[in-house]
């Protein structure tokens, strides 16, 4: 039997808010506020964003090379759950506690002036330092804010990547490599994922709108996650997760749900729980045209009509942080007491061509819910479905 792991503490930051607190209470009332018009991503262009309007703490002087606003988010999150990861780095040393963390953007905002100038004048300008937009920055920047001097690494995988640290930081533990990590991710709103996502005409300029026939594309976020795990029994338990690589396409998902379908399959099975025991399932749910087809028939066919909700309509995608995000929902909805779930906002307008999925209502509580899923799925047909329980 696979050795239990847990999710010991959780720190957050996104568009919703700072802190579980503050996040869980505009979670559960599906307020989309922090969804707002902004101009300077797409020249000529406004668009829905989830930015993070909160103060965020500085980069202590001797880690300045670390700077950015990624790493800045991270800390943010990081901060909230400080004195536990102190705890567990007291308990099991400096060379026990891994660093594994995702993202997609790293420090790419702060650098894109610099690249800009260099396209004008042929140079950077003072100070510009291509490492701050090395993803291996995040994992770095943590290791040495805490003095650790065991493993650290970055997951890169696109929309799957602070999903997989927990499945890296599992294997760890079970390898004998660690006896605790940090695991999560960051991310940071920029013009480069900004116009990437607009050239495949992907990005909305109203608020996202999943599973709806009038879906337009997806709203892209920043925010991180951030959780200590280990085998402390404290926290929801880290069930199951199943991984998949189908590789259909470089960006579009398989029509036929294959990969996500064989994901979610393995996540139960390695639970050893029944599709029936799910209580709430967190979609992937983009609002683009083939994620929320594809996904629609793998629930359907797996899963039937376990209450679902996408809840980019709230934060964005943060793309590298997603993962994390949508699991420390799972978390917040696990441990409120009150059976509470994240409403599924949209125009209530369903698509025909969907397979029915049970999207989640305003105020519609799962009291006895004990297993919840979480999907990821990401460019290159990189799939993730992790569950999480209470026990």
């Amino acid at each position: 039997m696979r050795e239990a792991v847990y999710l010991n503490s959780l720190g957050i930051i996104n568009a919703l808010g700072q802190g579980r607190a503050a996040v869980a209470a505009r979670l559960f009332a599906g307020d989309a506020g922090g969804m707002k018009p902004m101009a300077g991503f797409l020249d000529g262009r406004t668009v829905m964003a989830g930015a993070v309007d909160a103060s965020l703490p500085e980069v202590p002087p001797e880690l300045l090379r670390f700077d950015s606003r990624n790493n800045r988010l991270l800390l943010a999150a990081v901060q909230e759950i400080e004195d536990d990861i102190r705890a567990a780095i007291e308990r099991y040393g400096a060379d026990r506690v891994a660093v594994i963390l995702g993202t997609s953007t790293s420090g790419i905002s702060d650098n894109e002036a610099g690249v800009a100038e260099k396209v004008r004048t042929g140079r950077f300008p003072e100070g510009f330092d291509y490492d701050r937009q090395d993803n291996a920055s995040l994992a770095l920047f943590l290791r040495r804010y805490f003095g650790l001097s065991g493993l650290a690494m970055t997951i890169s995988t696109a929309c799957t990547s602070s999903a997989k640290t927990l499945a890296s930081a599992r294997r760890l533990m079970a390898s004998g490599l660690c006896d605790a990590a940090i695991v999560g991710g960051a991310d940071t709103l920029c013009r480069l994922t900004m116009n990437g996502f607009a050239s495949l005409e992907l990005v909305s300029d109203a608020r996202c709108n999943p599973f709806s026939k009038n879906r337009g594309g997806i709203n892209i976020g920043e925010g991180a996650a951030v959780f200590l795990m280990s085998r402390e029994e404290r926290g929801p338990r880290v069930a199951g997760i199943g991984e998949t690589s189908d590789a259909h396409h470089m960006s579009t998902p398989d029509p036929d749900g294959t990969g996500a379908h064989a994901a979610m399959a393995r996540a139960l099975d390695d639970s050893g729980l029944n599709a029936a025991d799910i209580g709430y399932l967190n979609l992937h749910g983009t609002a683009t045209e083939l994620n929320d087809s594809m996904e629609a028939k793998a629930v359907h066919q797996l899963l039937g009509a376990v209450p679902s909700s996408s809840t980019k309509p709230l934060t964005g995608h943060t793309l590298g942080a997603a993962g994390s995000t949508e699991l420390a929902f799972l978390c917040l909805a696990l441990e409120s007491g009150e059976g509470l779930l994240p409403p599924h906002v949209w125009d209530g307008v369903v698509d025909p061509d969907l397979p029915p999925v049970h999207l989640v209502k305003a105020g519609e509580r799962r009291e006895n819910a004990r297993a919840m899923m979480s999907n990821s799925f990401a460019f290159g047909g990189s799939n993730i479905s992790v569950i999480l329980t209470k026990d």
